[in-house]
């Protein structure tokens, strides 16, 4: 990381509690060599054992990161980049419309049984991503479940944990996956406006002419 990059995540990590005079041990390695561990290793898509001998230890990196997840400090990360891109772009930190979608993925062979289920549009065994991201393609919710889950019963929990953490967001675009009783739901207890965009029976495949849906296409895409 650069100084300026690190001084902006120096804020966000925790102090040691040796330092503020609680029990145990100095740690052996700085927070900002375990940042940057992190990063070259999500850079590189590489595993934790073939981190370079330049970096500490594999197994304290995967520790450090590991306590930094349980305790919610990633997405801590993650949140304040997102509000620095769209202060950056001209918008408001925190959103007031969002798109959300599904989209499932293959599972490997190691992936249990009991977190998987059958995509009968796909036709492959496998888990779904639903995700809500921004006007911007940026994620603001995100949850992981087996194929065999339907896009309106996960779009529910979803859309509650939108609710719960951007307040402001008052509506959000679909696609034909989340009608019925979702739309109501969204509107009677959410207070959230749901606008399903539906394509044009002489359409198939991608296009940007659906309104905001192609930006969560596109996150997917990056993804």
């Amino acid at each position: 990381m650069s100084d300026a990059e690190w001084a902006i995540v120096r804020d966000a990590t925790p102090v040691p509690g040796w330092l503020e005079g609680r029990s145990g041990q100095p740690e052996g390695y700085c927070h900002r060599q375990m940042v940057d561990a992190v990063r070259y290793l999500v850079a590189g898509g590489i595993t934790l054992r073939a981190m370079p001998a330049d970096f500490p230890a594999w197994d304290r990196v995967y520790a450090s990161f590991r306590r930094w997840r349980d305790n919610g400090l990633a997405a801590e990360f993650h949140d304040r980049l997102r509000d620095r891109v769209r202060v950056a772009s001209g918008r408001d930190p925190e959103p007031t419309a969002a798109v959300i979608d599904a989209q499932s993925v293959k599972g490997a062979a190691s992936v249990p049984a009991a977190t998987r289920g059958f995509d009968g549009g796909k036709k492959v065994n496998c888990r779904k991503r639903h995700i809500v991201v921004d006007t911007l393609g940026l994620l603001l919710a995100v949850m992981v479940t087996a194929a065999s889950a339907t896009d309106r019963d996960a779009g529910q929990t979803l859309l509650i944990r939108l609710r719960e953490r951007h307040w402001r967001v008052t509506r959000v675009w679909a696609d034909g996956g989340y009608t019925g009783r979702l739309v109501d739901f969204a509107r009677g207890v959410l207070r959230v406006a749901l606008t399903v965009v539906k394509r044009s029976d002489d359409t198939s495949g991608f296009t940007v002419l659906l309104t905001k849906r192609w930006l969560v296409e596109r996150t997917f895409a990056w993804l």
